[in-house]
């Protein structure tokens, strides 16, 4: 019987780690789809972004008329009502124009809270809404104008941040797939394993906030393909050197060493895994 016992935990612990590396081979591949599809996206956002950036003031009939215009549209209109509310877990200022006023105008308005119009604007003054399609750009009154957040120069970054972290994500899971084969491999050979590298909350945070604070800063200093070029880089520079240290700063030791008292040379890459 503790015969029979000492060889199913071998064949056990294979059967695991096999489990574990195509458990993380599903997720890496998953996450590199979430990746590709959010990337797929990023070329109509900078046409779009490029079409708002070069976008002029109305003038004449497409002023005028109603509906989404591609031109910059001044709307003037009198509030209907002007108070604080709640935006998920954001307090606004929300404006609300009295009909008729064309769309997007037609639709409530949220300023910042704390901002110099939440002062100024009150119901029945008349105030100045500049759209474009289907987006309101600022509010204006009296000389003091705000610019609203949300609008088209900021999708390509916000969404280039996305894909990156399914890249850097997927990029994990991937090694973490590697270690599991590699460690049943050597659990089927009698080898000794090296235990697994522990990526806690923090180095999630990290794969998960870097690439949306490099997106938003490339996206604040840089406009359309610009923009997205160097936030792919600037993470890179982040990302890959990152990675590697986790690797091997964080690698626990063997708990039973090579014979001899000789350290494991073989690359870090081989020698390493995540959770």
């Amino acid at each position: 019987m503790p015969a029979q016992t000492k060889d199913r935990r071998p064949s056990a612990g294979i059967r695991k780690e096999r489990w574990h590396a195509v458990a993380w081979t599903l997720l890496g591949l998953a996450l590199s789809g979430v990746a590709v599809g959010t990337g797929l996206h990023v070329p109509g956002k900078v046409a779009t972004e490029t079409a708002f950036r070069d976008a002029r003031p109305c003038g004449g009939e497409a002023g005028a008329r109603g509906g989404p215009a591609s031109c910059l549209r001044t709307v003037r209109g009198t509030v209907l009502s002007a108070r604080t509310a709640r935006s998920g877990k954001t307090t606004v200022f929300r404006v609300l124009l009295r009909p008729p006023v064309p769309a997007p105008a037609d639709q409530p308005i949220d300023l910042d809270a704390h901002g110099d119009l939440s002062e100024l604007v009150r119901p029945g003054e008349r105030v100045d809404v500049t759209t474009w399609r289907s987006d309101v750009v600022s509010v204006s009154r009296g000389g003091v104008r705000e610019r609203l957040a949300g609008l088209p120069d900021e999708d390509p970054t916000v969404l280039t941040g996305v894909a990156l972290i399914g890249v850097w994500s997927a990029a994990l899971a991937f090694i973490a797939a590697f270690g599991g084969a590699r460690r049943a491999r050597g659990l089927a050979a009698g080898r000794p394993v090296v235990p697994r590298v522990p990526f806690g909350r923090a180095k999630s945070v990290a794969v998960v906030a870097v690439p949306m604070v490099v997106a938003f800063c490339a996206g604040h200093f840089w406009d359309t393909w610009t923009a997205v070029v160097v936030a792919v880089a600037v993470w890179a520079l982040i990302a890959v050197p990152a990675t590697i240290v986790a690797l091997r700063w964080d690698r626990e030791p063997s708990p039973t060493s090579p014979p001899g008292g000789q350290e494991d040379h073989r690359p870090a890459a081989e020698a390493s895994s995540p959770r």
